[in-house]
């Protein structure tokens, strides 16, 4: 599906709607946690929900999880369907409003975070370029832009952050007893990511490396997957791999790593 972009128009496809409630709570998790810094750097900091779907349950969710730790911020709802604009708009209120858009993100103002999850993967890989740089120009300076997918009840999830700049990390999410080994993951990997999962291409290599080190820690497995996933993410370290060591994060099924680590040779952001 290539991204239509015409004057006067909202940028972007109608795309399948279907969301479920509770869905993105991983990302919402780090939104709110590691990056809830961004939030606290700006005085009124506008949130985003694009592409929220049939159901605005996500945005709902978003604006109550990122209100308990920032009470200032606002959040929108974006939908480039008008008839689900229309469904969501009851439920707005002081700090949540809904609205018709695109990835042009018509609001005022920059958005201190933008999240867009199961959107791009509905999208032709070539369309992804232009997006990621079009959402990106709308960021406040310490902005964040979420572009991510997950499984229908959010068990596995994987998405990228990308800054002012262009792409930054990219981050799995996976429920304990929900993969057997942490690539089975790849079938939830971002557009720009998941044809490349061949031998000889960096998100491969990466995904070998954690089975390889999930394997390994066979042994923990009596003392839960919890401890031996943590095995896996300190072995990841050790071995040079450019992740963000947060024993925090990992006890929750997290691993973050540089994104010029796993990006595709010739892909967007590679030199970011």
């Amino acid at each position: 599906m290539r991204a239509a972009r015409q004057r006067n128009k909202p940028f972007g496809n109608v795309t399948r709607g279907t969301t479920n409630t509770n869905r993105l709570r991983r990302v919402d998790r780090w939104l709110a946690g590691p990056q809830a810094w961004r939030l606290r750097s700006e005085a009124a900091p506008l949130v985003v929900d694009l592409g929220y779907g049939g159901s605005p349950a996500t945005a709902v969710e978003l604006y109550s999880r990122i209100h308990a730790v920032c009470p200032s911020a606002h959040v929108t709802g974006i939908e480039i369907e008008p008839e689900r604009v229309r469904i969501a708009k009851p439920l707005e209120h002081e700090g949540l409003d809904f609205r018709v858009g695109g990835f042009e993100i018509p609001v005022p103002g920059q958005p201190t975070m933008v999240r867009a999850f199961n959107v791009l993967r509905q999208y032709d890989e070539a369309d992804v370029k232009l997006i990621w740089a079009t959402v990106c120009s709308r960021l406040s300076p310490h902005g964040i832009f979420v572009d991510g997918t997950c499984d229908e009840i959010g068990r596995r999830s994987t998405w990228v952050a990308l800054g002012v700049d262009g792409p930054q990390s990219f981050t799995i999410s996976l429920r304990f007893g929900a993969f057997e080994l942490p690539s089975d993951v790849a079938e939830r990997l971002p557009k720009a990511l998941i044809h490349h999962n061949v031998p000889g291409e960096k998100i491969h290599t990466f995904l070998q490396a954690l089975d390889k080190h999930w394997l390994a820690g066979a042994t923990l497995a009596p003392f839960g997957n919890r401890q031996r996933w943590l095995r896996m993410c300190q072995g990841m370290h050790d071995d040079g791999w450019p992740v963000v060591r947060a024993p925090s994060r990992w006890r929750l099924g997290e691993l973050t790593v540089a994104w010029t680590a796993v990006a595709a040779d010739a892909s967007i952001g590679n030199t970011v």
